[in-house]
């Protein structure tokens, strides 16, 4: 498959949850689209977590940039991490 037609479905199938805070409950989760995502990433403060499971992660050749990844499941573990001021974009593909 030629690099954009890749990269364009990567982008079309792109699931985005932003979240203002990831302790802040459902009321502070907001789908966004991939041009949306793009703004935010210009912005400080902005952290990207990958959710996919290590083996798509591995073989996938299409990353945000900065983007860490974290396993879905473990939410509880990870999410104290990071400050609540924080905006939080998790993202599989």
């Amino acid at each position: 498959m030629r690099r954009s037609n890749l990269k364009s479905s990567l982008l079309a199938c792109l699931i985005v949850i932003f979240a203002a805070s990831l302790v802040g409950g459902a009321e502070g989760i907001t789908l966004i689209s991939a041009d949306q995502l793009k703004k935010e990433l210009t912005k400080p403060g902005v952290i990207v977590i990958d959710v996919r499971t290590k083996d798509d992660w591995d073989s996938s050749q299409w990353k945000i940039k900065g983007a860490q990844r974290r396993l879905a499941g473990e939410t509880k573990e990870w999410m104290r991490k990071y400050s609540k001021g924080k905006k939080i974009v998790l993202y599989c593909a």
